[in-house]
């Protein structure tokens, strides 16, 4: 939600909302049938060695895109549409070339940070089925974290190991960080610690990796974060193309380079504004908690309101408060997005392009919204706004729509990774599945 490119660099942070988008990793030996009444436990490592390991990956829908396929059965794009759709859709592939051969499968993404979900799900499902970690069922603690966060921080390591390894780069880490541990305020870890894994291509062994990334100093910082109460996160998929994130990443890299003090100036400034933003949430947070009836009536009035309307709706002291630090929220998203719009021109990279600036004015100036912005490293990819109550959120997916925006299904999950107490393929499933072994 805020830290987008500063969070490459340390000491910057960012906020990161975690979401109830969902990847599945089911661990079984391949000689072993799968029980109906349990889908996880722990064997003996050495049955690897003799006989492998089946894996099985489920994907939810929500990492992907299906404009197409609703346009085409002719549904509106409301987030009711694509509840209609099977759990774990198939995804669309590319057709074969006109010269008979088949380029790479083409993947529609909704940029939820798909890669990052998968290596943490498959990596926390090993971990745990090897019995190198227990970790907690969402059954279990559902609002908190494991009392033994060391079994999470080595899910952690292990995951940004892999993703690193898979990705070939060493990225700020941000979406593993939230995929492990859920919502939260993050400060990257110094790149260093991941160089073991960079050398894998030069033929150092996994398991010397390994010892060096879980040795080594990893100084990320996470504080437990997330959206005060009755406020609601929408995501919605504009349909207006994808873009870069390593490009876009590069072009701001090499304007840093070319004009260091302008950029230091505008960097400066956004993390001023993020860092507002994070206050005005958390003093929301703490007002709920400490006044909740006040709180509560002044979320519900503003919410049938537009933004220069809230003042009006505050009947005592505490109410005022409340619409104080709801308007300081929104002045520090407006900022938020000014200097991202200020970095991208500079840069010659569409952070917010001008549809995007229209389309948000437009979805703050609706009654109930206190904030909208474009996620992470900006572009046409998705846009998010934060909604107070139910009411205002069922408007602004009707106004969206009437924009070619189709709202999705997801929200806040402030959770990170779990065991599942019920086998997610008890539902209808469908050909995404896909399944690897390891012999």
């Amino acid at each position: 939600m805020t830290g987008g490119y500063l969070i490459l660099e340390r000491p910057n942070a960012g906020i990161v909302l975690s979401t109830n988008a969902r990847f599945y990793a089911i661990v079984k030996p391949l000689n072993d049938e799968l029980k109906p009444d349990c889908w996880a436990w722990v064997r003996d490592p050495s049955e690897i060695h003799h006989a492998g390991l089946d894996i099985t990956i489920l994907g939810c829908n929500d990492f992907y895109s299906y404009r197409n396929q609703i346009e085409a059965r002719g549904l509106p794009l409301l987030p009711e549409s694509l509840a209609t759709l099977a759990p774990f859709a198939s995804i669309t592939f590319n057709a074969a070339e006109s010269n008979g051969e088949t380029c790479k499968p083409e993947v529609a993404k909704t940029g939820l940070g798909s890669s990052a979900a998968m290596t943490t799900a498959v990596v926390a499902a090993l971990l745990n089925y090897l019995g190198v970690v227990n970790l907690s069922s969402t059954s279990e603690h559902q609002q908190q974290e494991m009392k033994d966060i060391s079994d999470l921080d080595v899910v952690h390591v292990i995951a940004q190991t892999a993703h690193c390894i898979a990705q070939g780069k060493v990225g700020s880490g941000f979406d593993v960080s939230s995929a492990v541990y859920g919502s939260q305020r993050y400060v990257r870890f110094s790149p260093t610690v991941l160089s073991s894994a960079q050398n894998t291509a030069e033929g150092k062994p996994l398991q010397e990796v390994i010892a060096d990334v879980l040795n080594g100093n990893w100084d990320h910082e996470r504080t437990k974060f997330s959206l005060p109460p009755l406020m609601t996160l929408l995501l919605g998929e504009p349909g207006s193309g994808g873009s870069s994130t390593p490009s876009m990443v590069g072009a701001v890299k090499k304007w840093q380079k070319a004009d260091p003090q302008k950029s230091l100036d505008t960097w400066t400034k956004l993390s001023e504004a993020n860092s507002a933003l994070e206050t005005q949430l958390n003093l929301l947070s703490k007002l709920a908690a400490e006044h909740w009836d006040s709180y509560k009536c002044a979320i519900e009035r503003c919410s049938m309101y537009k933004s220069e309307k809230w003042i009006e709706q505050a009947n005592e002291a505490s109410q005022v408060e409340v619409v104080k630090a709801l308007s300081g929220a929104r002045d520090a998203m407006l900022g938020i997005r000014f200097h991202m719009r200020q970095m991208g021109e500079a840069a010659g990279i569409p952070i917010e392009p001008e549809a995007q600036t229209r389309l948000l004015d437009a979805t703050m100036d609706m009654e109930g919204v206190l904030l909208a912005g474009v996620p992470g490293a900006g572009g046409f990819d998705a846009i998010f706004a934060i909604t107070l109550g139910d009411y205002s959120s069922t408007n602004l997916t009707k106004a969206w729509s009437s924009h070619n925006v189709l709202a999705l299904l997801v929200r806040e999950d402030p959770r990170g990774v779990a065991l599942e107490s019920v086998d997610p393929r008890a539902s209808q499933i469908t050909s995404a599945i896909s399944t690897v072994q390891i012999k």
